[in-house]
């Protein structure tokens, strides 16, 4: 373990307070976070917590070691919204018995989780430990991990869970210190209440564990009936099967806080008899679009493959990496105003870092002054200062000549590049399709002819995020509009 590991700090959403870490166990650091129901495919609210926690995966990897790090995140494929989405999608082929419910279900699941893993790749995200589906931990298992049959029964038992009206739920009185998390205890959630309450409930916050299921609907058979789990409980399965009773990180969105993080530490507790579920919460702020509430009735609720694949935000394809860098640029805790001059900022400072490593061959040790800002809880804007401190020493070394020179910028360009490397940013040299060059050359110069400059102007900007520079000019005989390129970040 380095010596930046003793100084790791992190602000705990349980404390309030920015803390020293020290894990459980430095030979297995534990970290869970939430992922994606895969019903829809991911929004750039969605891609945020994903970005932020593959940084701290990313970090504490280098601290405690590669083989030493475990990272959970979870696929939620059994919710009431991918019922829903079958539904929608296959109502036809249901209804004619072509296609079963839980086929359907099937099918909207592994092709948004497909579509999700291939949005993440681009975003630079690394793969987690493992990650589990929710389907897999309903049932008892052979291998004797936890499940969440079992885990309900534990919390029955031990006087912390109620079965009423075919439905299993959570005695919120049962927990004394309910709310710890949220700072939300029972009595300004009853005071708060605005609906009326399910009058099978003991109290208005307890929440269901398990749900009867009808014939349609996809279920498991369980002592309660064949049902379904309750959205709170698979986290408390998952994590407890691959981390044990109590792990070092949970992570997740703000939004998460209440009910769902809140309700996961209830069940944990109650279900293993420990004072902490994860010694630290950490959650991620919230995200806005130019400005506004993302939400689909503004018109400007965006999946993450509409940025990489369409050109539905600004008028044209972002790269992944580009994104990445705009998500990173405001601290993980503050909230974000996700913008098209945002994305042209972090573009354009990802050209200028890429274009100054570009002066060295190959990578070098990792800078120290990058980790300590990373483990100054997840400084990234202080970590970027470094990178633009070393690009700006490249480009001037570089430039000054002589052989002392020569090797400073070099140096520098290195430490950039390993910078780069760490952080999820591709430095290999862009390749180069010239045929693809020449016809996006050719249609631009079509639409110049036409007036149609917004479109050309994309054209332009699309093939400069890849690297390669256009330059217009006059063929010096004809006079007539030509143009040529170049590589340059």
């Amino acid at each position: 373990m380095s010596d930046a590991s003793k100084r790791l700090r992190l602000y705990n959403t349980l404390t309030r307070t920015k803390e020293d870490f020290f894990p459980i166990d430095p030979r297995n650091v534990r970290m869970y976070v939430c992922g994606p129901t895969v019903y829809d495919f991911a929004h750039i609210g969605n891609a945020r917590p994903v970005i932020v926690f593959d940084v701290l995966f990313r970090l504490l990897r280098h601290l405690y070691g590669q083989a030493h790090v475990t990272y959970v995140r979870n696929i939620t494929d059994v919710d009431d919204k991918i019922n829903d989405r079958a539904l929608r999608d296959f109502g036809g082929e249901i209804a004619s018995g072509k296609l079963s419910l839980n086929e359907a279900m099937r099918r909207v699941t592994e092709k948004t989780a497909d579509q999700f893993h291939k949005d993440v790749a681009t975003l630079g995200c690394l793969e987690p430990t493992v990650e589990p589906r929710a389907t897999e931990f309903v049932e008892p298992r052979a291998d004797g991990k936890v499940d969440m049959i079992s885990l309900i029964q534990r919390l029955i038992e031990r006087g912390h869970a109620y079965v009423a009206a075919g439905e299993v739920l959570f005695d919120t009185a049962s927990m004394p210190d309910y709310g710890q998390l949220s700072k939300r205890n029972l009595d300004e959630q009853q005071a708060g209440a605005r609906v009326a309450v399910d009058p099978h409930k003991k109290n208005p916050g307890d929440f269901v564990l398990w749900k009867l299921s009808s014939p349609e609907e996809p279920g498991w058979d369980s002592p309660w009936g064949r049902g379904r789990p309750g959205w709170h409980i698979e986290c408390s399965a998952m994590s407890a099967a691959y981390l044990g009773e109590v792990f070092d990180i949970h992570g997740g969105g703000l939004d998460l806080i209440f009910p769902h993080h809140e309700n996961e530490i209830a069940q944990s507790r109650c279900a293993h008899g420990t004072d902490v579920m994860a010694k630290v919460w950490m959650h991620n702020g919230f995200l806005q679009v130019e400005g506004q509430k993302m939400s689909k009735s503004l018109g400007n609720f965006y999946s993450i493959n509409e940025l990489l694949e369409t050109e539905t935000f600004g008028g044209r394809r972002w790269p992944g990496e580009v994104l990445r860098l705009a998500m990173l640029m405001t601290h993980y805790r503050e909230p974000i105003d996700f913008s098209v001059r945002k994305l042209e900022e972090a573009e354009n400072t990802l050209r200028k870092w890429k274009r100054a490593a570009d002066l060295a061959p190959a990578a070098k040790q990792l800078p120290v002054e990058v980790v300590e800002a990373l483990s100054d809880d997840l400084a990234t804007y202080s970590a970027f200062q470094v990178l633009t401190q070393l690009a700006g020493e490249a480009v001037d070394f570089n430039a000054a000549g002589g052989s002392n020179a020569a090797a400073a910028g070099n140096d520098a360009a290195a430490s950039l590049k390993a910078a780069l490397l760490f952080l999820g940013f591709d430095v290999t040299p862009a390749k180069v399709d010239e045929d693809a060059i020449a016809r996006a050359i050719a249609r631009r110069l079509e639409l110049i002819a036409t007036k149609n400059w917004a479109q050309a102007d994309r054209i332009r900007a699309e093939l400069l995020a890849q690297g390669i520079q256009l330059k217009d000019g006059k063929d010096p005989v004809t006079s007539a509009r030509i143009t040529t390129w170049e590589v340059k970040r």
